[in-house]
């Protein structure tokens, strides 16, 4: 009999400090993170990949050669988003873990674990200097986005054309890199719908793979930039919670002073009448 009672009180105690677990865990900011950590990765991978099937279409079908010398040709500027790239998906990893970290300080649970006065006092302005860095890499997300949807706006007009090579049939169609700015202008480096390049290109697996990897990479970045937008509501939350905790804060602290102000006097007037009476 006793050991169901101990056993019902351990079953009883691992429930409560379940339930108290599950209760401390900031959702809101657990599924921004993730929809973060899924708009990242599929923007930086799909990215890298579309970038390296870039590189391949320039050189094998629209002839363009690698500068020898150190200029900032079209492959030095895709080297250099590779490397953004990196960058940008090790500093949201590290953002999204310092996010989940302040949505946790700010929940129920923890502010009964460590007390108001540290999150009161430091919360305020670690969730207003949250606020204010989400809102820009919002604003650059929007513009990563913007800046996306350029390559898959070419791709799909080459991507449309090979897939129409039937009803353009007659038709000379060229596509210009120095129209996109790739090359310079004294360089002729385009393809015809009638050219053997054109027709290869058409039929090689890099052009479709990589048009759908940018199309891949620009939800990725919409992703993010949603992602954003909710931290963004979060963050908003939990500053008027922490600006609410520390109101409440203060006014128990009044209530606490004017109730031992209180007992003060009455005590003195109780030590004066026992004076009086003695």
């Amino acid at each position: 009999m006793e050991e169901n009672m101990e056993e019902g009180q351990t079953q009883k105690g691992c429930s409560e400090c379940c339930i108290k677990c599950l209760s401390g865990i900031p959702y809101a900011s657990l599924i921004a993170t993730i929809l973060l950590y899924a708009g990242v990765a599929l923007f930086c991978g799909c990215g890298h990949e579309a970038l390296s099937g870039t590189v391949t279409i320039l050189q094998n079908y629209f002839e363009v050669v690698r500068s020898p010398v150190d200029a900032l040709d079209v492959f030095t500027m895709i080297d250099i988003l590779k490397y953004v790239i990196y960058g940008v998906a090790a500093a949201f990893f590290v953002y999204g873990i310092l996010l989940m970290v302040e949505g946790f300080f700010t929940t129920g649970a923890i502010r009964d674990l460590y007390g108001d006065f540290k999150i009161t006092t430091c919360g305020r302005c670690v969730s207003a200097w949250f606020i204010l860095l989400t809102y820009i890499f919002m604003l650059a997300w929007l513009g990563v986005t913007a800046f996306t949807s350029l390559p898959v706006f070419m791709y799909f007009n080459i991507w449309n054309t090979c897939q129409n090579t039937t009803v353009l049939e007659g038709a000379n169609l060229c596509f210009d890199l120095r129209q996109f700015g790739m090359v310079t202008t004294n360089e002729v480096k385009k393809v015809c719908t009638g050219s053997v390049n054109f027709l290869k290109m058409c039929e090689s697996n890099e052009l479709d793979l990589t048009f759908h990897l940018f199309v891949c990479a620009l939800a990725g970045a919409g992703a993010a930039v949603i992602a954003m937008v909710h931290y963004l509501m979060v963050l908003a939350a939990n500053w008027a919670y922490v600006k609410d905790a520390c109101r409440m804060q203060k006014y128990e602290d009044i209530k606490t002073k004017e109730e031992q102000e209180l007992h003060d006097i009455h005590s003195t007037r109780s030590k004066e009448r026992l004076n009086a009476y003695t």
